[in-house]
């Protein structure tokens, strides 16, 4: 029978090596530059997933961070401070910062079990209370999500694409899938057709 904890242990573990892989050699500006309309940056990815970490992993369970996040301390947080990196900060400062954010987090998952207690303080008072197993969950799901964030951001910057790029074709072959979506897009290019309605995002 396949071990619940450790199997989320495991893709936990594999989010954060993909999310960390996309750093690999860049410089220090295209690791925090903004590559959307949202701000959205490499740097900044890590960093929020260093709180999360040292928050869902850690606090919730009475494990609070051992060293200050000053975006917490002052409360910038709030104004998306926990989503890019200051000039201050240097790359190496917050992949550190995950790592060990991310170390703290395993000592929790190892030590307690699924169903041990926790509470996110900054939660809606009536969903407040919780569990290592609801927050292992949406740790996996946040780092999945925003590794995949990630893979999009360095295509962007540099063309490097995930693992699966290579066994697809070489680039005469992605050039001619390309136009194929393309194309496909295109014919929808005159209608519009109907827009999707997002729903509003969930509080952290």
């Amino acid at each position: 029978m396949t071990d619940l904890k450790a199997e989320l242990h495991r893709e936990l573990r594999a989010g954060r090596a993909g999310l960390l892989s996309k750093l690999d050699g860049l410089t220090a500006y295209d690791m925090r530059r903004p590559m959307t309309p949202t701000a959205t940056n490499l740097l900044g990815l890590v960093k929020h997933l260093a709180g999360l970490e040292y928050g869902y992993l850690g606090a919730s369970f009475d494990r609070p961070a051992p060293e200050p996040l000053a975006w917490i301390e002052d409360g910038s947080i709030w104004d998306g401070a926990d989503m890019w990196a200051r000039p201050d900060e240097s790359g190496k400062y917050i992949v550190e910062l995950y790592r060990r954010a991310c170390a703290h987090a395993d000592r929790t998952i190892t030590d307690l079990a699924l169903d041990t207690p926790g509470q996110v303080p900054h939660w809606p008072e009536d969903r407040r209370a919780t569990t290592l197993g609801v927050l292992l969950v949406r740790m996996v799901s946040e780092t999945a999500r925003h590794a995949g964030h990630a893979d999009v951001l360095r295509e962007l910057i540099d063309g490097e694409a995930g693992p699966d790029h290579d066994g697809f074709g070489d680039e005469a072959e992605w050039r001619r899938y390309h136009a194929r979506v393309q194309a496909a897009a295109d014919t929808h290019r005159a209608s519009g057709g109907p827009r999707c309605v997002s729903r509003s995002r969930r509080p952290l």
